[in-house]
């Protein structure tokens, strides 16, 4: 008996999102161009004008935009059937392997070859966060009030404000003006957000599975821009707050997840498996990522109206300014603990290089640096 169209369309999206989750390296941008010639050129699921679209909606609500646009293709291909197989296809291949580095992390990760290679893999990886905060400002930053605003928030975030407030507060300060048709003031830009500047909570939590999963959740939930926004969050509860990582962990954590392919959030996957074993690890991941999946189904009817609306646009680019702010502090903090010497600073200064310069996938200098730091580590 030959397949139904519906099976038939479902088995072709497994195949085909279990193979991107499984080659899928560097980054959401590399992500996407992989995904436009597999379902635009290859197999002509959409169209180039559909396929811009739904990547343009994944900037209109939270959570990891690679995943939520496979998200979308699997709901145009086959429905909701094909929403939940492609996610899951996508984000498996990653999960898996991120899990078993976890694993060997957590059995050998303080034998002395561990310790060197990550010497040298740790200066790459401030490498590419700093190229992929450089990208990003690029084409976030438009105007003189943005810069403004990006400078208030990184100010803000440097004091300690509350990392939610910043970003939703710089989005409202944006919106605002679209609102009552005014011209927004770059001098008041820079004064305004300070209503976000909320210390937050240093008090220790108690580590569970649960709260793991709802941390998660909420991160999931809030997050937009880029997924290395993902690090001021995990750095400014996990690490700062409750005490649960520590800064060295924190930076091996976001080695495992740029040594693999798929969506950089299956970092959580390794915190999740560092902190708890294997349980802990799915409740991180399904934690992350369930809020994706609950957003392309509720926010696919609204996508037309939501990218037609000025205030909407005007929000976002507030937000998107607010999050390279955040990143600019986690970097900082992070660059700190991984460059401790001469040569740890000639390798992020190399591999900068070679990122700013270059189409070299990132992935290949993170290998490279495992390498050079099995070689030279103290």
């Amino acid at each position: 008996m030959s397949p139904t169209p519906r099976s038939q369309a479902l088995r072709e999206i497994a195949l085909v999102f279990l193979k991107l989750g499984a080659t899928a390296f560097g980054g959401p941008a590399a992500h996407i161009a992989m995904m436009e010639r597999e379902v635009v050129r290859k197999r002509a699921w959409v169209t180039h004008a559909e396929f811009l679209d739904l990547v343009g909606a994944t900037n209109l609500i939270p959570g990891p935009n690679s995943t939520e646009l496979v998200i979308h293709l699997g709901h145009r291909r086959a429905g909701w059937p094909g929403l939940i197989v492609a996610g899951i296809c996508f984000i498996l291949p990653a999960t898996l392997i991120v899990g078993v580095i976890a694993w060997a992390y957590v059995r050998f990760g303080v034998r002395p070859e561990a310790t060197r290679l990550l010497y040298g893999v740790k200066p790459v990886i401030v490498a590419v966060i700093a190229q992929a905060l450089w990208m990003l400002a690029r084409s976030a930053v438009k105007s003189t009030a943005l810069a403004a605003l990006a400078a208030a928030a990184l100010i803000l975030t440097a004091l300690g404000a509350n990392e939610l407030a910043v970003l939703f507060g710089a989005g409202a300060i944006m919106a605002a003006p679209r609102l009552l048709r005014t011209r927004p003031s770059p001098g008041a830009l820079v004064f305004a957000p300070l209503f976000a500047a909320v210390p937050a909570a240093a008090a220790a939590v108690p580590f569970s599975t649960g709260a793991l999963f709802w941390f998660f959740m909420k991160v999931g939930s809030v997050l937009f821009g880029s997924g290395y926004v993902l690090l001021a969050f995990l750095r400014a509860d996990l690490v700062e707050r409750w005490g649960w990582l520590s800064e060295t962990q924190l930076l091996d954590a976001i080695a495992a997840g740029q040594i693999t392919p798929g969506p950089v959030f299956t970092t959580a996957t390794f915190i999740g498996y560092l902190l708890g074993g294997p349980s802990a690890a799915l409740a991180a991941t399904v934690g992350i990522f369930l809020p994706a999946f609950v957003f392309v189904a509720l926010s696919g009817p609204f996508i037309p109206r939501l990218r037609a609306s000025p205030v909407a646009g005007a929000f976002l680019d507030g937000l998107n300014v607010a999050s390279l702010a955040l990143m600019a502090c986690v970097s900082w903090q992070l660059a700190r603990v991984a460059l401790i010497d001469w040569p740890t600073l000639a390798l992020a200064a190399g591999a900068t290089f070679i990122l700013l310069n270059t189409r070299l996938n990132s992935a290949w200098l993170v290998l490279a640096g495992a390498a050079i730091g099995l070689l030279i580590a103290p």
